[in-house]
């Protein structure tokens, strides 16, 4: 839920490290705070690979205590255009929950974060999803985040056994996109080493169409800060 990350300093946080602008910049205001950070990417076989790479980058500029990249193929289910052989939108975002949505993605991803925190005897889990400039996924809501936590509390040993209060934090959930990026400048990240494109093009580049460039563009111009993206389109 939203806390304010100084209540991680000193602590071992998991955060959930995609390689995008959101968990990028959940990662650097989480190490600013003055966490030790253990950082989990999961490779479930998306077509936006580009971004596994940007994780690496992010992990090692921000010193994280350990970076760890899972392999879960998510594709071998579908249901997405980024898990399946499904165009994904160029034509401006619309109402309703998109193509691009991965069945239950946060749930899994935040069920695998659950377990390492649980092993590292950690008890803060960081998330960067956003429920004001997102693409009307439902796993990016506050009941979302906050149902999560209950089910951490009950349905681990150390809730159970009281050794441990589980929290997930999410501290981009009530910010526009162009909040997210001014929080980003706040925390000293660079977004030049973030991926956000769900469709990169051939030579590497930020398509500039989908719904994702969309947001990342919206979110530089509202917010007046230079964007250090390099867009095909």
């Amino acid at each position: 839920m939203t806390r304010p990350l100084g209540a991680l300093a000193g602590r071992t946080a998991v955060v959930l490290l995609s390689g995008g602008l959101d968990s990028g910049t959940c990662l650097a205001m989480a190490r600013r705070a003055g966490a030790r950070v253990l950082a989990l990417t999961i490779d479930y076989n998306q077509r936006h690979r580009r971004e596994l790479d940007a994780a690496v980058t992010l992990a090692k500029a921000h010193g994280v205590l350990r970076h760890v990249i899972i392999g879960l193929d998510l594709a071998a289910f579908g249901g997405s255009a980024l898990t399946a052989d499904l165009p994904v939108p160029k034509r401006g975002i619309k109402s309703g929950i998109p193509v691009t949505y991965v069945p239950a993605r946060n749930s899994i991803f935040l069920s695998v974060a659950l377990g390492w925190a649980e092993a590292a005897g950690a008890s803060d889990i960081v998330i960067g999803v956003n429920a004001l400039d997102y693409s009307g996924y439902p796993d990016c809501r506050p009941e979302f985040v906050e149902a999560f936590e209950h089910l951490a509390n009950i349905a681990t040993r150390a809730g159970i056994e009281g050794t441990a209060r589980f929290r997930v934090h999410s501290p981009l959930l009530r910010l526009t996109k162009a909040g997210i990026v001014r929080a980003a400048v706040e925390a000293g990240l660079d977004m030049g080493q973030t991926w956000s494109c769900y469709d990169p093009t051939p030579d590497g580049r930020h398509c500039g169409l989908c719904d994702s460039c969309r947001l990342r563009k919206k979110g530089f111009a509202e917010a007046g800060v230079p964007d250090p993206t390099d867009y095909a389109r």
